[in-house]
């Protein structure tokens, strides 16, 4: 008989591999206005949908028109690229840059003037640059620990007033469910 060793090496293949994983959140925010003396609050949705290993495409909408002690609003919906820049343990450090709409709310109240209608919403070409961290809790569950947009609305102008802009700035605080 004969006695012959054969090493054998050999590795399990993965039977699946995540191509693309997508995030859908929600979440507390409130923003600096560069309108008026006090923050806006109000609701963020967000959506993350992973292209390559560190870049995603992610989609914000800004609801902060919600509490208004000064009777105007700011509503936003962007889209743009996500960069993960630093991942530690369960840490996801991002930045990101984003482009969309803005809808600036006149309330009743405060802003009311004859050149301005008592209740109305004007729309505007938004910029934003930001970033974040998002800590993973489970592996479908992530928490947003923050989120800050310094966003540009650059044709933004009243009635009678030419355009000169708008920069606020935007937190959000919330939680998002993986896919």
């Amino acid at each position: 008989m004969f006695g012959l060793s054969i090493n054998i090496h050999a590795q399990a293949l993965p039977a699946a591999k995540r191509l693309r994983a997508a995030q859908v959140g929600g979440g507390f925010s409130f923003a600096i206005p560069d309108y008026g003396g006090t923050y806006l609050k109000g609701f963020t949705g967000y959506a993350d949908l992973d292209l390559f290993r560190r870049l995603a495409l992610e989609f914000d909408a800004h609801f902060n028109s919600v509490f208004t002690p000064t009777d105007i609003g700011e509503d936003t919906f962007l889209i743009g690229p996500k960069f993960s820049i630093m991942r530690r343990g369960r840490a996801d450090i991002y930045v990101k840059g984003l482009g969309g709409i803005g809808r600036f709310h006149y309330q009743k109240g405060l802003y009311q003037t004859y050149t301005i209608p008592a209740i109305h919403t004007d729309t505007f070409g938004v910029f934003a640059i930001g970033g974040g961290i998002d800590f993973h809790a489970s592996p479908h569950l992530n928490v947003r620990a923050i989120d800050i947009e310094a966003q540009d609305w650059p044709s933004y102008g009243t009635p009678g007033h030419p355009a000169h802009g708008l920069t606020p700035f935007v937190t959000t605080f919330g939680v998002g469910y993986v896919f």
